[in-house]
């Protein structure tokens, strides 16, 4: 079984930048597709940004293109999420999650946007670690 555990959420200003880290544990020489994801009070929960293992272009929401970059270091089982000019609507609880490459090429034939689109197809989830964009 994989673990997922989070960190970095905090409160900061509009404009403002903070990097979340995901640590994965477990069953860790099995290789997933990481995912960030967040959900805002009354509201579904949304896949943020998406990336795979090997050479492949991550997906973005449209909402945060071009001001969150994601990452992974394998080596040390780390996927992070860094953010820059955040705004109010950012605020949200932030999920790390994976899923299996084998269930990501059966579910979503290879497609980073189409797995970011699923929620419901991810298979670990961390506990989520709170971001609040507030001045």
């Amino acid at each position: 079984q994989l673990q997922l555990a989070e960190s970095g959420g905090g409160v900061v200003q509009p404009g403002g930048s903070l990097q979340l880290s995901c640590k994965a544990s477990g069953s860790t020489n099995d290789l997933y597709v990481y995912g960030w994801f967040r959900q805002a009070p009354g509201k579904d929960r949304e896949g943020v940004s998406c990336i795979r293992n090997g050479d492949g272009r991550p997906y973005y929401a449209n909402s945060v293109r071009g001001r969150f970059t994601v990452s992974r270091d394998d080596a040390n089982h780390m996927v992070f999420l860094h953010m820059n000019n955040l705004k109010p609507a950012d605020t949200a609880v932030y999920y790390c999650a994976a899923i299996n490459v084998g269930s990501f090429w059966k579910r979503a034939q290879g497609s980073v946007q189409d797995i970011c689109t699923k929620t419901e197809e991810w298979e670990h989830w961390g506990q989520g670690t709170q971001v609040t964009v507030s001045s």
